[in-house]
């Protein structure tokens, strides 16, 4: 079945909303960075019909937007374009916007080559019907957390959690799980909300976070994988887009300031049989062999695909003891030390929880390093160590690499994630981050993080 939309749904979006004066066309490079166009609303129908053209090298550009000549995309096919089609049910109204707009995401055409093979969401959906094919079927939801912090600061200031925009104080320490935190977020909130109802996205649980300006939103788990990897691209676009209409800024830095908690892209996947049974279901304590299999091909995995979780020099420093966020390659029952956590309650019910990506991981490539984890532990039969009990930072286990070009370097080595994203992705992905990680000064610091809060 074609993931594309049909030009009835542009038809029959503007027949409902007649005051829609632009549309903006959205897709997400490599970096995970939205990149695509703005049109007037009289051009929806022929992007629709036609697609829409775009530079095959806007794919795999820098996070900064530089070029990247290695990867293949640029002078060698002379800059051509690759096309564009609308993302079906994506289609929906921007309600932050002061001029009536509508945003549409985007993925390319499978024939417009070699531009598909560049395609984080067309990678996503080329993992997921291999799964299919073997009769699994992915159960997701994509769990954000991020910082606010206020719009207004002088050039080279510290940054500060944004006041409260009921009481007008400023945070000062950590608030988990806070509720006067929530309340005095509330005109932020409810706008995150409303905009989320009227994109059709399952926003859920808000809560106050471990740090000062620290937030996070849930999304319901989906049925269609693809669907609830859009809904958490959906959703970070909305909630920075909401946060600069409040006069504040989101970012979804992984580690935004140095002595204080990183921000994670959980994600939260489970499997069905042909019959929609939860394949991880069960009463076992240590899990039934289907999950025992996922968790070891996670874990085996998870190495290699750390350059995917942790895409840039900020991400590393989310790699901290005592942090709530992995540092070895671990897993346990309802424990959140280590990297991979089975969560508790209804046996019917039961899922994985992967903790290790940052939230400015890429969440199309986040999602199909997962599944092509699980589904090489399930192919290859793996065995899982023993779970992690009590406090996993105090105890032994395959530390995670901590060096952004050694990530890049077991990326670039990996036959398992050759096999899962294709030779091509992988050579063009190790590519723009060699090139980013050669140039970047890991030695940043939170001051001269402003232009990466806008982006991340």
């Amino acid at each position: 079945m074609s993931r594309f939309a049909d030009a009835q749904e542009a038809r029959d979006f503007l027949t409902a909303n007649p005051d829609i004066r632009r549309v903006h066309l959205l897709f997400t490079d490599m970096t995970g960075v939205f990149r695509g166009k703005a049109i007037q609303a009289h051009e929806l129908d022929a992007a629709y019909r036609t697609g829409r053209p775009l530079p095959t090298s806007t794919l795999a550009m820098t996070v900064r937007g530089v070029d990247v000549e290695d990867a293949g995309l640029l002078w060698e096919i002379g800059d051509r374009d690759c096309t564009l089609r609308p993302v079906a049910g994506t289609l929906v109204r921007c309600p932050w916007m002061a001029t009536p707009t509508a945003q549409v995401l985007m993925a390319v055409d499978p024939d417009s080559l070699p531009a598909y093979h560049a395609d984080p969401r067309g990678l996503l959906a080329r993992v997921v019907d291999g799964m299919a094919s073997d009769g699994l079927h992915p159960v997701m939801a994509v769990e954000l957390e991020f910082y606010l912090f206020d719009a207004d600061r002088a050039p080279g200031a510290p940054l500060e959690p944004a006041r409260g925009q009921l009481s007008g104080l400023r945070p000062t320490h950590s608030e988990i799980c806070h509720t006067t935190a929530i309340e005095d977020m509330a005109p932020f909130l409810d706008a995150v909300y409303d905009a989320a109802e009227a994109q059709g996205i399952a926003a859920e649980t808000a809560i106050s976070e471990f740090a000062a300006g620290q937030y996070e939103v849930t999304l319901h788990h989906r049925t269609d994988p693809m669907r609830a990897v859009d809904e958490g691209v959906m959703l970070k676009r909305l909630v920075k887009s909401v946060a600069q209409r409040h006069g504040m800024v989101a970012t979804f830095m992984a580690k935004p300031l140095t002595h204080e908690a990183g921000s994670g892209m959980h994600l939260h996947v489970s499997l069905c049989d042909a019959q929609g049974r939860n394949v991880f279901a069960g009463t076992e304590p240590g899990g039934n062999p289907p999950l025992r299999h996922a968790v070891a091909g996670l874990l085996d995995t998870m190495a290699d695909a750390t350059l995917v979780f942790a895409p840039g020099a900020n991400s590393y420093r989310r790699f901290q003891p005592g942090s709530y966020a992995p540092v070895t390659r671990t897993w346990g029952l309802d424990n959140r030390t280590v990297a991979v956590r089975v969560t508790a309650g209804d046996p019917e019910t039961r899922h994985i929880e992967h903790r290790v990506a940052g939230a400015d991981a890429n969440p199309y490539l986040a999602a199909a390093a997962v599944l092509a984890g699980l589904h090489h532990g399930l192919k290859e039969g793996l065995a899982p160590p023993p779970a992690v009990e009590g406090n996993g930072y105090d105890q032994p286990g395959a530390p995670l690499p901590t060096s952004w070009a050694d990530a890049v370097a077991l990326f670039e080595q990996s036959a398992v994630l050759k096999r899962a994203f294709g030779d091509d992705f992988v050579r063009m992905f190790a590519c723009v981050k060699a090139q980013e990680c050669n140039t970047f000064n890991t030695e940043v610091s939170d001051r001269d993080l402003t232009w990466y809060l806008r982006d991340a």
